[in-house]
């Protein structure tokens, strides 16, 4: 499904360019999506295909870690808005930790952090899955 992304079936991994990694692992039935690098319109593709491939195999509760994600334009912006409605439309959810400085002020330019839940840590936001009804399945 993932062939030419350089994406393994163990744990999704899938690299763009040079400054750009998307790492994903599997806790409690919840997606940890970490980003790395820098996210623009060159890495927007391999990205939305990656989260489309979770939702797609039913992975539809998703944390999106920014902790290392350095740099974020106006398509990568989008691209985070992207993948937030596709995975709601979807019967999921997203949650984001981790923000950098950088990436926390876009947000808050943006009014983004109105739409993202934040939480201080991954166990946090996978615990959030657990008591908050609705929150989309594995």
């Amino acid at each position: 499904m993932f062939q030419g992304l350089g994406v393994e079936s163990a744990g999704f991994e899938v690299r763009a360019r040079v400054g750009f990694s998307v790492d994903v692992r599997q806790v409690e039935g919840v997606a940890l999506v970490e980003l790395s690098g820098r996210l623009t319109s060159f890495e927007a593709k391999p990205f939305r295909e990656m989260i489309f491939g979770l939702l797609t195999d039913g992975h539809t509760n998703i944390v999106l870690n920014l902790r290392g994600l350095e740099y974020l334009d106006s398509s990568g912006i989008g691209e985070l808005v992207r993948n937030y409605m596709t995975t709601v439309k979807r019967g999921g959810a997203m949650r984001v930790v981790g923000l950098a400085p950088k990436v926390e002020e876009i947000l808050k330019i943006t009014r983004l952090y109105q739409v993202f839940p934040e939480f201080p840590d991954e166990a946090s936001a996978v615990e959030s899955f657990r008591v908050t009804p609705g929150a989309g399945s594995q």
